[in-house]
């Protein structure tokens, strides 16, 4: 019961279903690109990281100092069908700004 309800919660703000949708379609991110991308402070942004991680949405891999998230698989029935709608929503994303590839990522 525990994980279903930090599920809900985790689905239960815009910022994160944004940060959800923006990683579906951009595929593996660095935190640095997702700051960049979405022009949130690290801070924040690792606080909603975490919570979709705890969640069960999320897996990170770390690869030397820098973290990279994507959407974790396979997902169980209820997180699939919640990403599923998510795709539907009206959610405009910003482009993806790749800080990681051209040295500007200061994380």
């Amino acid at each position: 019961m525990e994980v279903f309800l930090k599920s809900i919660s985790a689905l239960n703000d815009e910022t994160r279903v944004l940060i959800l949708r923006f990683i579906d379609v951009n595929g593996e991110c660095c935190v640095c690109d997702l700051q960049a991308s979405l022009e949130m402070i690290q801070s924040r942004l690792s606080r909603h990281l975490k919570i979709l991680k705890d969640a069960g949405f999320l897996r990170v891999e770390r690869k030397g100092t820098w973290a990279y998230y994507s959407i974790r698989a396979p997902l169980d029935r209820f997180r699939s069908e919640a990403l599923e709608e998510i795709r539907y929503l009206s959610v405009e994303l910003p482009p993806l700004k790749k800080s990681s590839e051209t040295g500007g990522c200061k994380i």
